[in-house]
C-alpha cells in the first residue's frame, strides 16, 4: 500500500473520530464528561454543559477542515493542519494534568491522539514535500 494510501486511510479515519467527538459532545454533553480523565464534572443542573457544547464546536469544526482538505485534495495543506490540530489535544492533555485528573487518561487518551494527528500531518508532509521536490519533465523540443 503506497504512503498516500496510508495517510489518506489515517486523516479519514482522523476527521471521522473528531466529527464523533465533536457530536457528542454537543448533542449529549453530561455523557460526554466520563472518558476526557478529569476529576468531578459538576452533575446534575447542567452546569458545565455550557463548556462542553463550545469544545464540541471546536471539534466539529476541526473535523470540518480535514474532511474538506481531504475531499478537495489539498494534501500539502492538510499535512499543516493535521499539525496544527494535534495542540488541541496537547492542551487537553496538560488541562487534564493541571487539574489533577487521571493520569492514564491524560497521556493514554489525549497524549496518544495528539501524537498520533502530528505522526499523520508529518506522514502527508513528507508525502508531499517528495512530490514537491520531484524533477519536472525536460521541456519539449521546439521545431526549429
Amino acid at each position: 500500500m503506497s504512503l498516500k494510501k496510508v495517510n489518506t486511510v489515517l486523516a479519514t479515519a482522523c476527521a471521522l473520530f473528531v466529527l464523533y467527538l465533536g457530536l457528542s459532545f454537543i448533542l449529549t454533553p453530561e455523557t460526554s464528561t466520563q472518558g476526557v480523565g478529569l476529576p468531578n464534572w459538576p452533575a446534575g443542573n447542567g452546569d458545565g454543559d455550557g463548556f462542553l457544547i463550545m469544545k464540541g464546536t471546536r471539534e466539529l469544526a476541526m473535523g470540518l477542515v480535514i474532511g474538506i482538505l481531504l475531499v478537495t485534495g489539498h494534501r500539502r495543506a492538510l499535512g499543516w493542519v493535521l499539525l496544527m490540530e494535534a495542540v488541541a489535544p496537547f492542551g487537553d492533555m496538560i488541562n487534564v494534568l493541571a487539574h489533577h485528573g487521571s493520569i492514564a487518561a491524560a497521556f493514554g487518551i489525549h497524549g496518544l491522539t495528539s501524537a498520533l494527528i502530528a505522526i499523520n500531518g508529518l506522514l502527508i508532509l513528507r508525502e508531499t514535500g517528495k512530490a514537491h521536490k520531484a524533477p519536472a519533465p525536460a521541456p519539449a523540443a521546439q521545431p526549429a
